[in-house]
């Protein structure tokens, strides 16, 4: 697959500290940010490559060539005039497309983004995920098939609580959906991909890979730091990945019986800031939850992403994030009023069984063996036993009081008074194994 790396812009908010760069050659830890995702494309055999290039465009075509010293195959567009950054790409051979933006540092398994791609045989695929700061970010609202359904600006002071999902600044575009008419200034966002929305074709991969633009000088401090420590190489889906897999009701949020509304949610106190110390940490943070509401005739998918967006929303506010949140929405037992049959079954996913914890596993590459599973009943220490993590149990929620599996976990398992010092506690053993 062709990829372009869109690297023709001033740079306005950093410029000013590197006034002789372009925005593309600021050196992060000894070598231009072009350079890294240079390498990265061709550790991963994506060799060909077109810079869209225009402000100061004689030093990255200095510096690269024709892309032989590097292992690539790189080729030129250069915009006499800046066209913003989606103008130029008109000028693309009408290929399959991978397209980054050249002021991004990522590390990212490519294969699995473009694959998704192609699964989904859709126009273009936008690379996702959560951040700390959903409150000012443009946010992307998704159905349950990952299709992008609308674009909700940061500005948009009406847009109420929403899933906590962003655009990365990657993307994949099918052949015919690349942009065509004249080379004209076009914003990518506002002016190609928004009217892409109506065709249905459009879709958001998640992921938890490190992607973070580095346009300010503390975001080009915080990305040195990262690959530094190797926390960013970490993230790559290649690589096995640790997580902290966390209940909800209970755990993250008080437990109200079963919750049918997003009025109902309410955070635990220092949950968010136990969730945003897993979010600096090398674990990710994901949610595994069962919600017999929708089996039970209680609420409908759409309604249950409701409250779920006010989950989203109130760690946001905290600077926190979940990584992902998987859901059973089933139940066994029949014989309640309005039960929808569709979801009465004797699935995998119903905790105590692992189905969830085994589908995150696949999804993002995770090392179940080095993971914890925390959470207030002894279904949550059972399906973590059956995942082959390590089981936490919390006295807050039912407070491991609920005897439903207790013969079967006896005392696998070690107590905490609450998520935060649960996760307080994985990290300092995790660190204690660090530098031993």
């Amino acid at each position: 697959m062709r990829t372009a790396i869109i690297a023709g812009g001033k740079g306005t908010r950093i410029g000013g500290f590197f006034p002789d760069l372009p925005k593309p050659m600021i050196p992060i830890s000894g070598k231009p940010l072009l350079q890294w995702q240079i390498e990265s494309l061709v550790a991963q055999g994506i060799c060909d490559v077109t810079f869209i290039i225009g402000h100061m465009a004689d030093q990255i075509q200095a510096h690269f060539g024709d892309g032989a010293t590097f292992g690539a195959k790189i080729s030129y567009v250069v915009e006499d005039e800046l066209l913003g950054t989606g103008g130029a790409l008109v000028l693309l051979p009408p290929e399959d497309t991978l397209l980054l933006y050249g002021d991004i540092y990522c590390e990212v398994d490519f294969s699995r983004f473009i694959s998704f791609h192609n699964e989904k045989k859709g126009d273009i695929t936008l690379f996702a995920h959560p951040n700390s700061h959903p409150h000012d970010s443009d946010i992307i609202v998704t159905d349950q098939e990952s299709r992008v359904m609308a674009w909700k600006s940061k500005n948009d002071c009406h847009r109420g609580d929403l899933r906590n999902l962003v655009n990365a600044g990657l993307y994949v575009f099918s052949s015919g959906a690349l942009p065509k008419g004249p080379a004209t200034k076009r914003d990518l966002e506002r002016d190609v991909t928004a009217p892409m929305l109506q065709g249905g074709k459009m879709f958001a991969y998640r992921s938890t890979e490190y992607v973070k633009d580095m346009g300010t000088p503390e975001r080009l401090a915080e990305v040195e730091n990262d690959i530094k420590s190797g926390m960013a190489a970490s993230r790559n889906l290649k690589n096995r990945q640790r997580a902290v897999f966390l209940d909800r009701d209970g755990t993250i949020n008080k437990l109200r019986g079963l919750i049918d509304s997003p009025d109902s949610i309410e955070l635990l106190p220092r949950a968010a800031e136990a969730i945003r110390l897993l979010n600096k940490s090398p674990f990710l943070a994901i949610c595994v939850t069962n919600q017999p509401i929708i089996a039970r005739g209680m609420a409908s998918h759409e309604q249950l992403d409701m409250i779920h967006a006010r989950l989203d929303t109130l760690l946001g506010k905290e600077g926190a994030y979940l990584d992902d949140l998987l859901f059973c929405p089933h139940h066994p037992d029949k014989g309640y009023p309005e039960e929808n049959p569709d979801y009465k079954l004797d699935c995998q996913c119903r905790k105590p069984k692992p189905g969830l914890l085994l589908e995150a596993s696949e999804r993002y590459s995770i090392d179940l063996s080095r993971s914890y599973m925390i959470g207030d009943s002894t279904a949550d220490i059972l399906a973590g036993l059956s995942a082959g993590c390590t089981p936490i149990g919390i006295k807050t929620g039912e407070a491991m009081n609920d005897g439903k599996y207790a013969d079967s976990i006896q005392s696998a398992y070690c107590t905490y008074d609450t998520l935060h010092g649960a996760v307080k506690a994985i990290l300092e053993e995790n660190l204690r194994l660090a530098t031993e």
